[in-house]
């Protein structure tokens, strides 16, 4: 199986009429936050495959160019706050980045997010029991705290989430806001049982 993961930024080999002659062997499509709606849409329409994806800190209300105006991408499963079997595999996802801002919507504090990870302990746990794992991939916008993240506080990651991945154990992490323009940088790493991958702009993952 074959994953494109998108994130942060559009990219104009996605965003363009060569999209299926490119990316014709894509299994599933996951976007992990602060995308235009009317880009995952695009995509959905034109790759037979499901798209799901988490909100980015800068995620709201969009006007579409006919008119619309929408707080989701429409055609597309959000993994918000729950775990989703996709093609058989079970994804969770947080979206969201850590609170700076007193009103923006999908900030959170570390208390917050800490709440929305013990939410997820009940799909978990029947998880465990029906399929014998928790969780294959973790979708979150932000990283986690000291893998990825940043020293300014609008890119501090989630101390929840380092918890989530010793507990759940998913094979694979993926989380965007992280924005990297260096190749000599780390995309990659290993924390415990899980990769944990910043997909800026945008990445392949063999499954």
């Amino acid at each position: 199986m074959k994953i494109l993961t998108v994130s942060d930024k559009v990219s104009k080999a996605i965003y363009s009429s060569q999209i299926v002659e490119n990316f014709s062997d894509i299994d599933l499509v996951i976007g992990c936050g602060d995308l235009p709606y009317y880009y995952l849409e695009y995509i959905v329409t034109m790759l037979p495959v499901p798209v799901a994806y988490v909100f980015g800190n800068h995620d709201g209300e969009q006007a579409m160019a006919d008119g619309r105006t929408i707080d989701r991408p429409e055609g597309c499963i959000s993994l918000e706050g729950q775990v989703v079997n996709i093609n058989g595999l079970l994804i969770g996802g947080l979206g969201g980045s850590i609170r700076y801002s007193p009103r923006a919507k999908h900030q959170y504090t570390e208390a917050e997010m800490r709440a929305r990870v013990v939410a997820l302990l009940p799909q978990l746990i029947a998880n465990r029991i029906r399929y014998g794992r928790m969780l294959d991939i973790l979708v979150t916008h932000s990283p986690p705290l000291g893998i990825h993240d940043g020293d300014d506080l609008p890119h501090k990651g989630f101390k929840s989430f380092l918890t989530l991945l010793r507990y759940a154990q998913p094979r694979i992490h993926l989380h965007g806001h992280k924005h990297v323009y260096r190749r000599d940088i780390n995309h990659d790493t290993i924390f415990h049982n899980t990769t944990v991958v910043n997909v800026y702009p945008s990445r392949v993952i063999k499954w």
